[in-house]
């Protein structure tokens, strides 16, 4: 344990590993990334991070052609890491242009993003569906969400409100999200229809999801994170707006290494493990229900279903057997 320490004090104790903390406090970077906003050379940066991981602070994954890194899930690293950043002034300078330069990366990433939609955005369903048929993961997601007519729905990153209509016999109220303006467009011209009169679309972002908190039912994910910079954030979005006991679904890739998806499709990652979901999932107080595997020519999708806790039920059910025993008990003096 002590040794722990000292190996993560030493990787720490150095000003660009300090930036690099306060970086990747903020998400998950790649070498490039990095070298760009610390303005650095790729092998002395990468010299950091090496020192970094063997310390214990960060955590290194690939995923496809690139390397990504972020904080150390746990461990004395990980409560390093948050003591050092509690402790680092937020007005500091370096620091300050840092977060600076981060933004500005990841607003040029968000407008070939959107270009990417805006070109796509008549076809948009045809490109969703490149790699497994689509058919297959509508049913697949309406056999694992909650049973019931009446759902209020959120279908986060809805683009043409596909997964509207798909459950607009599951649901009462459901509102699809979207940050790109034209998909809405789209949406909106193909929700016109008398049966799905209960539907609506909203501009909005995956972090900042413009619902009710704790009013729904559930959310769904189609397709959606492998463009999110930071994923785990968006399912702990999720969370805060699912009702007690409420649903969430996630349909994606399985890890592949398929670049045209990146560098064509505007991917940010190329999959996600069934680990690194279910971590994020538990992270956000989420519980892990059921995940299918669904394989493709080329791809696998995955189709997770986790669930909010009810508090309410499970205190009622506690109570429930507490008072059923002080009544045996008194039945029995």
């Amino acid at each position: 344990m002590v040794d722990d320490l000292l190996a993560a004090l030493r990787a720490a104790g150095e000003t660009t590993r300090l930036r690099i903390l306060a970086l990747l406090a903020r998400g998950e970077l790649t070498v490039s990334d990095l070298v760009r906003i610390l303005d650095q050379s790729q092998p002395r940066v990468s010299r950091h991070l090496k020192l970094m991981v063997d310390g214990g602070l960060l955590t290194r994954f690939r995923d496809g052609a690139w390397v990504f890194y972020r904080l150390a899930a746990d461990g004395v690293g990980r409560q390093l890491a948050e003591s050092l950043l509690a402790l680092t002034p937020s007005h500091d300078p370096l620091l300050a242009a840092d977060a600076d330069a981060l933004d500005a990366i990841r607003a040029e990433r968000f407008r070939a993003a959107q270009d990417y939609f805006r070109a796509n955005a008549d076809q948009w369903d045809a490109v969703r569906s490149l790699h497994v048929p689509e058919a297959e993961v509508e049913q697949t997601l309406i056999a694992l969400a909650p049973e019931g007519g009446d759902l209020r729905l959120v279908d986060v990153g809805t683009g043409t409100g596909r997964m509207l209509d798909v459950f607009r016999d599951h649901t009462r109220e459901a509102v699809g999200v979207d940050i790109s303006p034209d998909m809405l467009a789209v949406a909106r011209r193909q929700l016109e229809r008398p049966d799905l009169a209960h539907c609506r679309v909203a501009l909005g972002d995956m972090y900042d999801l413009p619902v009710a908190a704790g009013g729904n039912d559930l959310v769904i994910f189609h397709q959606v994170l492998h463009f999110a910079e930071q994923p785990g954030l968006a399912l702990r979005e999720a969370a805060r707006v699912l009702a007690p006991g409420g649903s969430l679904l996630v349909a994606d890739f399985a890890p592949h290494e398929e670049e045209s998806l990146r560098t064509v499709h505007a991917h940010r990652r190329l999959g996600f493990s069934v680990d690194e979901m279910a971590g994020w999932a538990r992270e956000a107080g989420l519980i892990p229900v059921e995940k299918r595997h669904l394989t493709g020519d080329r791809l696998v999708v995955t189709v997770w279903r986790f669930d909010k806790p009810d508090q309410t039920a499970e205190n009622d059910r506690t109570g429930q057997a507490g008072q059923a025993t002080k009544e045996n008990t008194s039945h029995v003096a």
